[in-house]
């Protein structure tokens, strides 16, 4: 129905291509005639064509596929962390933690009530705040930052690119990359630019090739990577340092989710000249998803714009859910169950590795929650057969941002809450399934 299609301004041109869909006419996945022919159709100039078409996009109306042309866009789902929805298969790929390495905010909860804090007021507990500038400055150093909360770190990323970028301005992300982060990306309608994460962290030749593309701001997980598990070492860190130092002004986001779990040091790409920045740590893993509550460390200009976005009157996050948390970060036997949590996390993700590299998969010792495993074949395949044995596993297409068309060989596995006996048969079923 495209021969619908009217105008002769590329405003007029957007205005009834968005008519058409609204009306049902042109739905998701319609293609749109190519620029040369919609011109021609319409009578007018190529450039006001291209301009049409760009403003579509802009507005996550249509999407560009390339020599496939341009077409209507759809609610592309993507995949969500967590437990799988209706299955009777043993979940191994839901990337939770431990609820029995969870500290007990039962008790801490009798502390946190007080006045009540009203309209108008700080939206950032004081005596929260004091502890992270603490925590965060033991790593930052002397690096001008203030600190804002929000809820979660999906949250902070999301309210971070909203109030730095523009539909379609291009963010690089790692390849393969954390699912909320994919998520956040094509629902804010921002172009993701892949960059190959390696055993050291992102790649210095794939940052410099997004940086070269013209992104706006770049996503990074210092350590325990999302899912490779793959921590910044400080060699790589120093060189991707370096490339970041021509591009001060490219808003630069570490998500540092693992922070008091990880085994690992912290190595930041923040540089002393950088000008746009954010560490994000979220107490999900240690104190619980449910807790839904994030750090962020930013530069004053960036912590100024995210003030706007989390007004006294309408988005703070609760100042009790914030008194709970520095009840919890600042007890005793909450921090010595996160120890303990942390300590279990890697004696079990260690073992498991230890029994994959015994049957001859590929399975290198890393940070997290999940475990990276290389497969001698497509990772899909070898999934169907693990499920004709019980199991539910996430294969690593689900985390690519590369659309090259190759199948992973890559599972991620979620091992930790495991038996032993049960480990020793997911082994099995998995040297099995691979054959």
């Amino acid at each position: 129905m495209t021969e619908q299609i009217s105008g002769t301004t590329a405003a007029d041109i957007a205005d009834s291509v968005r008519d058409l869909r609204d009306r049902g006419v042109l739905g998701a996945g319609s293609p749109l005639p190519p620029v040369r022919e919609l011109a021609a159709m319409l009578g007018v100039n190529r450039n006001t064509a291209v301009a049409a078409y760009r403003q579509l996009a802009q507005a996550g109306l249509v999407v560009s596929r390339g020599r496939a042309g341009t077409v209507i866009a759809g609610h592309e789902s993507v995949p969500q962390e967590g437990f799988a929805a209706d299955t009777v298969l043993r979940d191994v790929g839901t990337g939770n933690p431990d609820p029995r390495l969870i500290p007990d905010p039962t008790a801490a909860l009798a502390t946190v009530a007080g006045r009540p804090v009203l309209y108008g007021e700080p939206v950032i507990d004081r005596g929260l705040e004091a502890w992270a500038r603490e925590w965060i400055t033991s790593d930052l150093g002397d690096t001008d930052f203030r600190i804002t909360v929000t809820s979660g770190a999906v949250d902070a990323v999301e309210r971070l690119l909203a109030q730095a970028l523009m539909r379609d301005d291009a963010v690089a992300l790692e390849d393969p990359c954390f699912l909320a982060s994919i998520h956040t990306v094509r629902l804010g309608g921002y172009r993701a630019v892949p960059v190959p994460v390696d055993d050291e962290g992102m790649t210095v030749e794939g940052l410099r090739a997004a940086l070269d593309a013209g992104v706006r701001a770049v996503i990074c997980t210092p350590r325990a990577q999302n899912p490779t598990g793959t921590s910044l070492s400080a060699r790589r860190a120093a060189d991707l340092r370096a490339v970041l130092a021509d591009h001060p002004y490219v808003l630069l986001i570490e998500d540092d989710h693992f922070s008091m779990l990880s085994q690992r040091s912290y190595e930041t790409l923040i540089g002393p000249e950088h000008r746009r920045f954010a560490l994000v740590r979220s107490v999900s893993k240690f104190l619980g998803p449910d807790m839904c509550l994030a750090i962020a460390a930013t530069d004053p200009t960036t912590a100024e714009r995210l003030a706007m976005r989390l007004s006294p009157g309408t988005t703070w996050v609760s100042h009790l859910l914030q008194r709970l948390t520095l009840a919890q970060l600042t007890d005793a036997d909450a921090l010595a169950r996160i120890t303990t949590a942390r300590e279990h996390y890697a004696a079990r993700n260690e073992a498991f590795a230890g029994r994959l590299r015994d049957a001859g998969l590929d399975s290198p010792s890393t940070d997290g929650l999940s475990l990276w495993v290389r497969l001698p074949k497509p990772a899909r395949a070898v999934a169907e057969r693990l499920m004709r044995r019980g199991w539910l596993a996430r294969t690593g297409d689900e985390f690519a941002l590369d659309d090259r068309g190759e199948p992973s060989q890559h599972l991620r596995l979620t091992v930790h809450d495991l038996s032993d006996e049960d480990a020793k048969t997911l082994v099995a079923d998995l040297v099995a399934a691979t054959r």
